[in-house]
């Protein structure tokens, strides 16, 4: 006896079933008028018994179409930043009938190209980008054959092209301003990656602040590459053991900000409260910290939207100058005040 046969349903199985040809099935799927009606519906039934679902895809490829696809690189998916983009960028594909196809480049610049490579290769009608690399000249091919490329939180490098960035650079200084203004000399900072640009600039926004209130940088209160919540944790407990420990700390990102928070709850008798903590991005169960915080917060969902909403104008032809968006930060007081 012979096995089942597994798999998606095929129209030479609708055309076995059905007793009619290829030629046939595949004209009733098309929706050719001229098919004899008896056909046809022998040809539906099948197509119902069976399970049949036309590719679209395909289908659109051979007529010249489009597949109706774009596609979207992250850089770590585990952020819930990103995931709020995707969001974003889903809503307004869908509002165009697209579908997205998402990937991350888990901020390594060889995976970053050759995802973006295998999605232009799958024929997708636009990339939106955050990159990791700092070098996307890999593109200028692709553009060329008409595959829009827009980016998100990181510009594109070596090529001129669409970016909607967020104003890390005077959110920090801003947040460091503030925390001088209230009497903060002893400032840490825990950043991811230097290779990262968010991070760079968010750097250089601490340190122009420290500089402009004539506060010496001090290498051991700035920590660089702390990327996931236990390495930030283990670089503000080495902070907070050194004789004179800071009183305030600035994080680089969400996840730096919950490795803080962290190694602060584990000191005795409350003692990491009278640290002050600023961290980049609101989440969204930053009410419910159980401490007074600070973030620096944007709007972003008005990323993505923006940006998504840019790649379809150059999917519909727009050929205008790249455009470079800079969304506004602002600090807002999240977590939960000890009653007076």
């Amino acid at each position: 006896m012979a096995a089942p046969k597994t798999g998606r349903p095929t129209m030479i199985d609708v055309a076995a079933d059905a007793g009619v040809s290829l030629k046939t099935v595949s004209r009733v799927v098309n929706e050719v008028p001229t098919v004899d009606p008896s056909l046809a519906a022998r040809v539906r039934v099948s197509i119902a018994k069976l399970g049949f679902r036309r590719n679209e895809v395909a289908a659109s490829l051979r007529a010249g179409g489009e597949t109706r696809t774009i596609g979207l690189i992250t850089a770590d998916l585990s952020n819930a930043f990103y995931s709020t983009l995707s969001s974003e960028v889903a809503r307004i594909a869908r509002n165009h009938g697209f579908q997205v196809i998402i990937a991350s480049s888990e901020e390594d610049p060889e995976l970053e190209q050759a995802t973006a490579l295998d999605l232009c290769q799958r024929r997708v009608s636009g990339l939106i980008i955050i990159a990791a690399s700092d070098d996307h000249t890999y593109l200028t091919p692709e553009i060329e054959r008409g595959i829009p490329a827009v980016f998100i939180d990181r510009p594109a490098q070596g090529i001129e092209a669409d970016s909607f960035l967020i104003d890390n650079f005077g959110g920090t200084a801003d947040a460091v301003r503030r925390l001088v203004a209230k009497g903060h000399t002893r400032i840490g900072f825990v950043f991811d990656s230097n290779s990262i640009y968010t991070m760079r600039e968010r750097k250089r926004g601490a340190l122009h602040a420290l500089a402009e209130a004539g506060i010496a940088e001090e290498p051991e209160l700035l920590v660089i590459g702390s990327h996931a919540p236990p390495q930030a944790a283990e670089a503000v407990r080495t902070m907070v053991r050194r004789e004179e420990p800071p009183t305030a700390i600035v994080c680089g990102n969400n996840r730096s900000l919950i490795g803080a928070l962290v190694a602060l709850a584990e000191l005795p008798n409350n003692e990491g409260e009278a640290i002050e903590v600023i961290g980049f991005d609101d989440f969204e169960f930053s009410p419910l910290v159980p401490r007074p915080i600070s973030l620096i917060a944007y709007d972003t969902g008005a990323l993505g939207s923006l940006a998504a909403t840019r790649l379809f104008e150059r999917i519909h032809g727009d050929t205008s100058p790249a455009e470079h968006h800079f969304e506004e930060t602002t600090l807002i007081e999240r977590g939960r005040r000890s009653p007076a």
